[in-house]
């Protein structure tokens, strides 16, 4: 007799802070989650779940030096939209290092790290991965891995030359070398888009159709306010691909600033062995005025589920309701275990917890536990939160809208005439950021920097010598900063929101050490405010 399935509740997004991109895949009763990271190491995290709503990370892709190189890079560059598959015992995942153009910025001295679509391979998912296989030559973003029978593909998009319309961007396949993952054979340019006129055709993943022929997913629009899902069908793999009449599939453009959620699309699927299909897709929560209108906060773009259902070989995504929901009830899941509102690090553990990464280079570069006792040690680095260079920064993303963050640290191993700084950093990029730094001289000092510009929005002097915590208490766009427990100030955080040109990455918070000498942080507090 088979057993009905539970039905739970569960709230979206279903991972803290900024996840965009997601790919999922399924193995046994377990479940296994990659999202973007950008100019972030390590990189890549991987998650595990066994119900789907609520997930541990257990490690990432990238997570070793010299297994990748992301020095250097502005933010929202670095690694795009990963795919993560199982096959054969092994686990892969495929990603792009994108670098910029050259009409978005010149190269420094060495030249930029490598950029283009590489492999990554592990018998573990929580590792260790593989050093990377590269795909030469192949053009543009978003690798997707197929796995047919004894047969391999790989697929992704790149802006069409010449396009038929500004932003128009072409889907193509290449088979794969099953041994070796070589690229073989002619390729195939399967779509073009579902829209005449939308931009960024992206994020393609390719699935086995019900009841035979193949399927395409698609994001389209850009990822933005007119991002959504698309589909196409076609009988072989390798075409022609024929658009879903009812495309977009699954799409909030309609609702413009006037809902929660906004920007929903790049979905990938997965079934659950119980006859359900269910999407991951990203989506931006909104911060909602009084007047209905929303805006971007600083958690960017976020991993939501959505249950699928078929008819007559067409997916409906999240059906009876046609929307990415903030509360979902439905059948195939247990109620969602409600999150932490505290996260405190004491930094006790003989290693940083995962969810701590650097800006272009891994923590383990500056920061160290162990030199004192329940304390992690930054050492200072030339390079500060406004240079493209790596620097001290132990970063996480921010949780949530309203959060407060204390940092506490004591600066050592530098003189009174020093010109060190370390404090708490809100990081977008290192054009759009918020530092709260004390100095050896006892002055605390708060700076805003909007599109690369610096603007000091408050200071305090006879700052006490020793341990001192740095607070910011965040609420949406705005922000009040306290040292030592003295009020410092108040900002508005509104430059730091993701959705201008070319940012794509939400808020990073966490402890930064400029100069020279150490920092030695003795706790990080993150603590919600529902």
């Amino acid at each position: 007799m088979t057993r009905p399935a539970p039905t739970g509740r569960y709230r979206n997004p279903i991972l803290p802070g900024c996840h965009p991109d997601p790919s999922i895949c399924r193995v046994g009763d377990e479940y296994f989650l990659v999202t973007s990271t950008f100019e972030y190491l390590p990189g890549l995290p991987i998650h595990r779940s066994t119900n789907l709503v609520d997930w541990q990370q257990i490690g990432h892709a990238i997570h070793r030096e010299g297994q990748l190189d992301l020095a250097g890079l502005p933010g929202s560059k670095g690694l795009y939209a990963p795919t993560i598959r199982h096959h054969d015992g092994r686990f892969f995942v495929v990603c792009t290092v994108v670098v910029p153009a050259p009409h978005q910025a010149a190269p420094p001295e060495g030249g930029w790290p490598r950029a283009g679509h590489f492999l990554v391979t592990a018998d573990d998912p929580a590792g260790p991965w593989s050093d990377p296989i590269w795909f030469d030559g192949l053009e543009g973003i978003d690798p997707s891995l197929v796995f047919d029978d004894d047969r391999v593909w790989l697929c992704g998009n790149r802006l069409a030359s010449p396009g038929l319309w500004p932003g128009q961007t072409d889907i193509w396949l290449r088979e794969l070398d099953p041994a070796t993952f070589a690229v073989i054979g002619d390729e195939h340019l399967i779509w073009h888009g579902a829209l005449e006129g939308a931009g960024w055709a992206e994020g393609p993943h390719l699935f086995p159709r019900p009841g035979g022929g193949w399927m395409l997913v698609a994001a389209e629009g850009g990822t933005d306010r007119d991002h959504s899902v698309c589909v196409a069908y076609a009988d072989e793999i390798t075409g022609p691909y024929t658009g879903d009449p009812g495309n977009p599939r699954l799409s909030h453009r309609d609702l413009g600033d006037r809902a929660p959620i906004a920007n929903v699309g790049h979905a990938d699927l997965v079934d659950d062995g119980a006859g359900r299909t269910w999407a991951t897709v990203l989506g931006t929560q909104l911060l909602i005025d009084d007047q209905g209108g929303g805006v971007n906060g600083l958690l960017g773009r976020q991993t939501h589920l959505v249950p699928v259902d078929w008819e007559g070989g067409r997916p409906l995504f999240a059906p009876g309701v046609g929307r990415v929901q903030l509360e979902v009830e439905v059948d195939g899941v247990p109620d969602q275990a409600p999150w932490p509102t505290e996260l405190v690090d004491d930094f006790d553990a003989a290693d940083l917890d995962l969810a701590w990464t650097g800006v272009g280079m891994l923590p383990t570069a500056f920061a160290a536990l162990g030199e004192r006792p329940s304390n992690v040690r930054l050492r200072a680095t030339p390079a500060g939160p406004s240079d493209l260079e790596p620097f001290a920064f132990l970063g996480r993303r921010l949780p949530d809208h309203r959060v407060d963050v204390t940092v506490v640290l004591e600066l050592g191993g530098a003189g009174r005439t020093s010109r060190s700084r370390a404090g708490l950093l809100l990081r977008t990029s290192e054009r759009a950021h918020l530092e709260l730094a004390v100095d050896h001289n006892g002055v605390a000092i708060a700076t805003l920097v909007d599109e690369g510009v610096p603007t000091i929005v408050g200071t305090l002097t006879g700052v006490p010598s020793g341990a001192i915590a740095l607070e910011a208490r965040i609420d949406g766009l705005h922000a009040e900063l306290l040292v030592a427990g003295r009020p410092l100030g108040e900002v508005d955080l509104s430059s730091l929101a993701t959705g201008r040109t070319s940012r794509f990455v939400g808020t990073w918070v966490g402890p930064f050490a400029v100069g020279d000498g150490w920092a030695d942080v003795d706790r990080v507090e993150l603590r919600i405010r529902r």
